[in-house]
């Protein structure tokens, strides 16, 4: 109960930072020949080019397969989602360490370099780098970071050939509507506890998925 308070309540501040912000394009996604939505999107620790270059971000591939500097995605409704994250940022312990547990998806489970989890400990190993959540859906999962000693991608969009960690998980779409997703692992560098910046950017570390 009190972390759906403190989530709600920071989600009410990033998206009123969200609706101040020119919004970035919208990528559609149609169900594949199984009828679900794949889904891919890579988290960068600086995105190295443009007004914000220092900025940490999140990135979609398009259908296309081009990677793409927008949070902003079209699915149908009541659609398997299959989410892939390519994580490439480093990361800390969390401030609230429920936030370390998978929730909402299929399963309330995920797996991590091909290996199924549930939670995990942000105070051992190397932490937690971002979460990946659609609070009014109930779905969080944690995003291992990377090991801080190592040579990390410095600009996006990255490739396999910088050190990553690969999440997956799915979760179905509700009905119709706006929904808006974030990461709580507060990652501005430079701003007030950390919430500032890219943590209240659409295009950078939250979006929209619209369900049509």
């Amino acid at each position: 109960m009190g972390v759906g308070i403190v989530v709600l309540g920071v989600l009410g501040l990033v998206s009123a930072g969200f609706a101040l912000t020119s919004q970035p394009s919208t990528l559609t996604f149609s169900p594949n020949a199984s009828g679900q939505v794949d889904l891919t999107m890579q988290t960068v620790g600086s995105y190295g080019s443009g007004n914000n270059p220092t900025w940490v971000s999140y990135l979609t591939q398009s259908p296309q397969g081009a990677w793409e500097h927008t949070t902003i995605w079209q699915v149908p409704a009541h659609t398997q989602i299959n989410v892939t994250i390519y994580q490439y940022d480093s990361g800390s312990p969390l401030r609230n360490q429920q936030l370390g547990q998978v929730t909402g998806t299929i399963g309330d489970e995920a797996t991590l370099n091909g290996k199924s989890f549930q939670v995990i400990d942000s105070n051992s190993g190397n932490g937690v780098g971002h979460t990946f959540s659609i609070p009014t859906l109930g779905i969080s999962v944690p995003l291992y970071a990377n090991d801080p000693n190592a040579t990390l991608c410095a600009a996006a969009p990255c490739t396999s050939s910088s050190p990553r960690n690969v999440i997956k998980f799915s979760f179905m779409s509700p009905g119709a509507g706006t929904y808006s997703w974030q990461c709580f692992v507060p990652c501005g560098l430079g701003w007030f506890y950390g919430n500032g910046g890219p943590m209240g950017t659409v295009g950078y570390m939250g979006g929209f998925m619209k369900v049509a």
